[in-house]
Formats: C-alpha cells, structure tokens, sequence
C-alpha cells in the first residue's frame, strides 16, 4: 500500500521549511504563556495571551473552532490530562498547568505543548514533568530515516516505565500534521519498536507523551473535551512537532530547533 493510500502526507523540503515559521510562533507563544502564568489569573488570561500573540506574529490559533472547540489553546490543571477549555477557573499556588497551543501560517500547521508548575511543588510533581518532557525527548532521538513510528513509542514508554511508576495514557497519541493539525500516522506513547509507519524523509510528526501519577485511565467530563485522570492522580503533558533530515532531527516547535538537546543526548542536529 503506498504513502497517498495511507493518507500520510510526505512533504518536499521546501514544504518542510515552510512549516517552520508556524512552528516557531508556536514555540514563541508557549515561552510567552510559561513566563505568564501566575497565581490568581484565570485560564481564560492564558488564553487571550495566547490569541493576541499568535494572531500579531500572523498566525491563526489552530485549535479555535476545530470540531467546535471554543478558545485558542487548551489550558489542562492537575487531574486534568488534556483538552481542557480555558474559563474562570482560577489558578492556585501549587499548580500544574499544562498548555497545549497550535497554529497556522500560511496554511501550514505547527502543535506544540509544555506542562508548568506554578510556585512551589511537591517534589513528585516536579519529577513528572521531567519524566515527562526527557521521554520526549527520548522518543525524537529513538526516531531515525528508515525506521518506524513504533521505535518512538517503545523508547518513550521504556524511559517512563524505568523511572518509576507512572501511567502512561493510551487513549490520546500523537499525530502527523502539515496541511492539517491531526494527519496519519498516529504516534501512540506505548508500542513495540519496529511497527507502524516508516520514518522517511518529508514525514512530519507531533510527538506528546501523557504521563500520570496514577493510573493511566482518563474520563471525558460533560463539557466534551476535558479529559481527566479516573482516580484524580495528576497528569503532566508535553509535546513537540519534529521531522527528519539527512543530518538528523529538527524541532520545528523548539525556538533552536532541538539542538541543544538533541547535542545533549549525544545526537545530531538536522536544522535547517
């Protein structure tokens, strides 16, 4: 079965760049969000923050509208694992906030997610979250021309299930993206290495692991989109858009592009 009767959508690497400025505001405005969130602001704040930057650097927030969602970015706190919808909740000291945060520029999409604490934290929160985003990190350097999506999965289920004892969420996955926000293939954060689709050059994927205190169940609440823990156990959500290059990985949501830490994982740099 070939790449088009898959529904893949490989890119030339001229399309490949073109997607880089949608994927560097992406990383502008979360770096803006990160720097912003405080104790006593709403997540509606967020996500005015939000729109007014990704609409001023010419973007359009992707998630605005798509199947109905109401705002700009998804705003999830604690228990709340993903697609939370920014309103009146305000938030406390002792938070995690994850935010989730697309965009599109000139028809290309960039999706990209990081997970805050805000003030102090117990110690086990601030180890999710770096369980969370090292086993990013460990799925984009587990990725490789020739390869397949499965290699990912297995290395970010691998490094969360070593460091102890985290649930890892099946029901939500990472996704290919380019023309549109969710494309094939899915990128599960569980998997055997050596399935799924082959990593070839032009392919595009958004990787973001969903990583639990507690169990790795989720419930969608009666608004239709925020998905929560089943035993309250909170949840820490990173992600990235990434490709691949003959020269290696490039981070098309990171602001360096991923070198920093793909050089400190001893991998190298595909940026462009």
């Amino acid at each position: 079965m070939g790449w088009r009767d898959r529904g893949i959508e490989l890119k030339s690497r001229r399309q490949v760049s073109q997607m880089r400025p949608a994927g560097l505001l992406v990383a502008e405005t979360l770096e803006l969000l990160r720097g912003s969130v405080v104790a006593g602001m709403t997540t509606r704040d967020l996500d005015v923050v939000a729109e007014r930057h990704i609409r001023a650097g010419g973007g359009v927030p992707s998630f605005q509208g798509y199947q109905g969602f109401p705002a700009s970015v998804c705003v999830s706190v604690n228990d709340e694992v993903v697609h939370g919808i920014p309103g009146d909740r305000e938030i406390a000291e002792g938070d995690l906030v994850s935010i989730d945060c697309g965009a599109v520029v000139d028809g290309w999409h960039g999706d990209a997610a990081v997970s805050v604490t805000v003030g102090a934290v117990p110690p086990e929160v601030t180890e999710l979250v770096r369980v969370t985003e090292d086993a990013l990190w460990r799925g984009i350097a587990a990725a490789s021309l020739g390869g397949r999506v499965g290699d990912l999965s297995a290395a970010i289920e691998g490094h969360v299930r070593a460091a102890g004892d985290y649930g890892v969420v099946e029901d939500y996955t990472g996704h290919g993206i380019g023309t549109a926000m969710h494309q094939p293939p899915d990128v599960p954060n569980t998997g055997r290495a050596g399935r799924g689709a082959r990593l070839v050059e032009g392919l595009v994927l958004a990787v973001e692991p969903m990583i639990t205190l507690g169990t790795a169940e989720t419930v969608v609440l009666p608004d239709d989109w925020t998905v929560v823990t089943t035993d309250g156990s909170w949840s820490a959500h990173v992600e990235h858009t990434f490709t691949l290059t003959e020269d290696g990985p490039w981070v098309l949501t990171a602001l360096d592009g991923g070198e920093a830490a793909l050089t400190a994982l001893g991998l190298p740099f595909g940026g462009r």
